[in-house]
């Protein structure tokens, strides 16, 4: 009884063995089937390599900080290749000496680059950044033997060396902190705005680089152009020159000296500024006056033709002066006449007596 009853579970086992084998093959006779069956062009997509790669759970957030980690570094890479900040003379540091409060010192740097520290004397830190300055003090304060794996820190109180200076026709003249990225228009405001006899071609001497200095034509008003409001570096000096003068005098309305604060000026513009001239002024006879290295010279001006669009109008330096003459022969008329009226007058006088 239990041999039949062992045989006939062999036999179930078997029997089962068989059916798993059918349908394995009938699943993958199915499968490759449908492949071939399958549309061109119709792809089941594919999982992307980096979501397959990057596991759940903890390890995923590992990766996902590992991936930060590389971004970050890529960042401060590309931080590196700005020019950094360099400390100079004027500028108030504070140097701290961690797990050494004995040695905490602020100091203000020489006109020669130098700050006096204790137990290792002068350091010159001049033209370094902070981190080669602070990598300077731990060296000399390792080899003297002072502190053995010193970790130094500066912390930059003032930063005179690296100000702006506003020099020139503005309201307050001096010098300014650059802090943050500082535009043009925004240390003009800083030093209260331009003055009434200031120019509008402003230069700014660059300090820390090889450019030298750059010229810049500002607008009247500096709103309607903005794009000559250029970023202005740490220890730029920018200078607002005097505007121009031109002078127009003689047999006009109103004789007067005018600023020249956004470009050049022509004759017909100086004259109509000065309110025309009269009429008795001899048109023939306008000359600019100009002051050369030969000096002074004069240029006739063809006003008249000038007026009548005949020849073409005619630019002014600075300092040229424009006259306007009055007639002679309107001279004279009006001395005749002043003559024959004094001496009427006398003769009125004499007999009154």
């Amino acid at each position: 009884m239990e041999f039949g009853r062992f045989g006939f579970v062999r036999s179930r086992s078997w029997l089962a063995i068989s059916l798993v084998l059918l349908w394995g093959s009938d699943f993958k006779a199915w499968a490759q089937q449908d492949a071939t069956s399958s549309p061109a062009g119709s792809t089941v997509p594919a999982v992307p390599v980096s979501q397959a790669a990057v596991p759940s759970g903890k390890n995923g957030e590992s990766e996902k900080a590992a991936a930060g980690g590389a971004s970050a570094s890529s960042v401060t890479s590309a931080n590196d290749n700005e020019s950094p900040f360099k400390l100079g003379p004027g500028d108030l540091i504070e140097v701290s000496v961690y797990n050494v409060p004995e040695l905490t010192t602020k100091a203000r740097i020489g006109n020669s680059g130098d700050v006096y520290l204790p137990l290792i004397d002068y350091v010159h830190v001049g033209g370094l950044t902070v981190e080669e300055a602070q990598g300077l003090i731990q060296k000399r304060l390792e080899d003297g033997g002072f502190v053995r794996s010193s970790h130094v820190t500066i912390f930059l109180d003032e930063s005179a060396s690296q100000g702006v200076t506003i020099i020139g026709e503005v309201a307050k003249p001096g010098l300014y902190p650059a802090l943050g990225q500082r535009k043009l228009y925004d240390m003009i405001s800083a030093a209260g705005g331009f003055t009434t006899s200031a120019g509008r071609k402003v230069s700014i001497i660059r300090q820390h680089t090889e450019g030298g200095s750059i010229t810049v034509n500002l607008p009247r008003n500096l709103a309607d152009d903005l794009k000559d409001n250029i970023e202005i570096l740490p220890g730029d000096t920018i200078t607002v020159p005097k505007a121009p003068i031109i002078y127009v005098v003689g047999d006009v309305g109103r004789p007067a000296g005018l600023l020249v604060d956004n470009g050049s000026l022509t004759v017909l513009q100086a004259l109509a500024l000065a309110g025309g001239a009269n009429k008795t002024a001899k048109l023939g006879g306008v000359r600019i006056i100009r002051k050369g290295p030969e000096g002074m010279t004069e240029t006739k001006v063809p006003l008249k033709r000038m007026l009548e669009a005949k020849d073409p109008d005619i630019n002014l330096q600075a300092d040229d002066i424009l006259f306007v003459p009055l007639s002679g022969a309107r001279v004279a008329a009006g001395a005749g006449f002043n003559a024959a009226v004094a001496a009427a007058s006398g003769v009125a006088i004499l007999a009154a007596h």
